[in-house]
């Protein structure tokens, strides 16, 4: 029987593009998001391209920790198996200095990119305990290296960083795995959000280098939960050839 594999922030990005390499590959794939209309075009979509019965989505936002807890205690029966959590959901949110950035802008990403992957972590964890499940968190370069103006974006992901190893040493004795990916440039929403929407601001981030793409974590996340049982990934930073770190990066002139 195909796995079940639960991927959060769905509707974009890497995770739209997780579930929808987990459903080529066979996976059932239980997708959850804010935005409705784009859970249920993306069901349809895939439903329609890889099988009926395919696709569970839930409309839920991970800062509420009720609204996580009713979505999952809804699961159907079919759908409880749950055999991989990609914790995908969260978002940066300005680019000021520290005694200027905007406290709510603050307040919202550790919601979503800590609380949030808590929240869904120990709403989900009974169902990959009992299945020796795996653990997949998607962090960020950011949570290893401070950079200039990220403050409250890099502690969050260094939260995120000290949660999964936390996680690996407390799940050890279930056999649970726990698989930390810290992605660096890669050209998705991500810098649309950040600059809430400043596609000219947005676009040069990216401009003078190949950054990493969508599909390009969404492979990693396949292989690393697709090695032996015995074997698992514990942490990994990918970036862009073009990246060294979270502040350089070689562009062409």
């Amino acid at each position: 029987m195909s796995r079940i594999v639960c991927v959060t922030g769905a509707t974009s990005g890497f995770g739209k593009a997780i579930a929808e390499k987990f459903l080529a590959e066979g996976s059932r794939v239980i997708t959850t998001g804010r935005r409705k209309d784009r859970l249920e075009k993306d069901q349809k979509l895939w439903e329609e391209k890889y099988g009926a019965n395919k696709v569970f989505s839930i409309v839920m936002d991970v800062q509420d920790q009720q609204d996580v807890e009713k979505g999952f205690s809804s699961l159907p029966e079919e759908w409880q198996a749950i055999d991989v959590l990609v914790n995908n959901a969260g978002l940066a949110l300005g680019r000021d200095s520290f005694d200027q950035a905007n406290l709510q802008d603050w307040e919202t990403m550790w919601q979503t990119n800590v609380m949030g992957l808590v929240y869904v972590t120990r709403a989900v964890l009974p169902h990959i305990i009992k299945r020796k499940g795996h653990i997949i968190n998607i962090g960020s370069i950011a949570g290893k290296e401070v950079y200039p103006e990220g403050n409250m974006y890099c502690a969050s992901k260094h939260a995120v960083d000290a949660l999964s190893k936390s996680m690996r040493i407390d799940l050890l004795q279930h056999g649970v795995k726990v698989t930390a990916i810290h992605p660096g440039a890669a050209e998705t929403e991500f810098s649309l959000v950040r600059y809430k929407g400043d596609a000219s601001k947005a676009a040069p981030v990216y401009a003078g280098y190949q950054p990493l793409s969508a599909e390009d974590i969404a492979d990693i996340t396949y292989f690393a939960a697709s090695l032996p049982p015995h074997v698992c990934i514990n942490d990994l930073v990918v970036t862009p050839t073009a990246q060294a770190n979270s502040v350089l990066v070689h562009k062409n002139a």
